[in-house]
């Protein structure tokens, strides 16, 4: 195992048209999450990953099960719930590529997760160790795993990658801030957008940004810069701007997600940090090129031709 990733995932419905979600009619069932996406982008580019979570013993919940099974991703760590529903949200498409989002997720069974839930033993070979901000938003129990499950991966010598992942409709800034910058200090890089190292550092410079997160056992901060790039500084002080790609786009959610997978997987693969990084941007844009969380992410095959600039042959 390569990759090991725990929390919520829950069912999309996704409206057939944009505008107004109270002028919609059809809307489409998918899946959406931000550790999934994460599994989703580093099996399609041929890493072993796992997820962990809880879900709705519910036809939802199979649903979720049997979609992230099937792009490759060990679900052997999930606990199905009988007693608490799998999470639903429902998007919104504003126009201009801009998506709002509806959440129907209290008392869900990703909600109920426990730290006992994410068991280490059964992936002893792992190196890295995603976990998101969204988690510890969710309840206390959640809050609990997130901090036992880095402690734990850092005790074994994995690579802990921590997204802040800011959801503001889950918690306000006050409340998430303290929680974010513990669970930032104590992971080995720390993966920021500028809004959320504003909010950690009350700073909207990248430069600045990284470079107070680079305490406790932090060894590298990349700051997502969207369609720009990132920037990246080190412990032993590397730093660096990485340049972005450009394309159209069309649905923005899970490009940070994309950026991980692609980040880790330059990693397992040995590439220094800004080739790393450079990877990381390619997902990153590759994601927001069509509807949907994790939909467009792509194969290595498909990764490495749109890095070097090579059109696929369409006929």
């Amino acid at each position: 195992m390569d990759v090991i990733t725990f929390g919520e995932t829950m069912v999309n419905f996704a409206p057939g048209t944009a505008g107004p979600i109270e002028t919609v009619h059809t809307f489409e069932k998918r899946i959406a999450g931000s550790e999934t996406n994460v599994s989703v982008g580093l099996a399609r580019l041929g890493h072993r990953v796992a997820w962990v979570s809880r879900l709705g013993d519910d036809g939802f919940g199979r649903f979720v099960y049997k979609t992230v099974r099937g792009e490759g991703v060990d679900v052997s760590g999930v606990i199905f719930d009988p007693d608490a529903p799998t999470g639903l949200y429902f998007k919104e498409y504003l126009g201009g590529g801009r998506t709002q989002v509806h959440y129907y997720r209290r008392g869900s069974a990703a909600s109920r997760l426990r730290p006992g839930d994410v068991d280490l033993d059964r992936f002893p070979q792992a190196r890295f160790l995603f976990a998101s901000g969204i988690t510890p938003a969710l309840s206390e129990s959640c809050r609990q795993t997130a901090e036992r499950a880095i402690e734990s991966a850092a005790g074994r010598g994995m690579t802990v990658v921590f997204d802040p992942n800011m959801r503001r409709k889950l918690w306000s800034e006050d409340e998430a801030r303290p929680i974010l910058r513990r669970l930032a200090a104590a992971s080995h890089l720390v993966l920021p957008g500028i809004d959320e190292g504003e909010i950690l550092t009350g700073s909207t410079d990248a430069e600045r940004i990284a470079a107070e997160l680079l305490q406790g056992r932090t060894q590298a901060v990349v700051v997502k810069l969207g369609p720009e790039g990132a920037y990246y500084r080190t412990v032993d002080g590397q730093s660096g701007y990485v340049a972005g790609f450009r394309v159209d786009q069309v649905d923005e959610i899970g490009a940070g997600d994309a950026f991980a997978a692609g980040l880790m997987s330059g990693l397992l693969d040995d590439l220094p940090l800004p080739e790393a990084v450079r990877r990381a941007c390619a997902m990153g844009a590759l994601a927001v090129t069509g509807i949907g969380d994790y939909e467009s992410l792509p194969y290595r095959r498909d990764l490495e031709a749109f890095m070097a600039g090579v059109a696929q042959a369409t006929r």
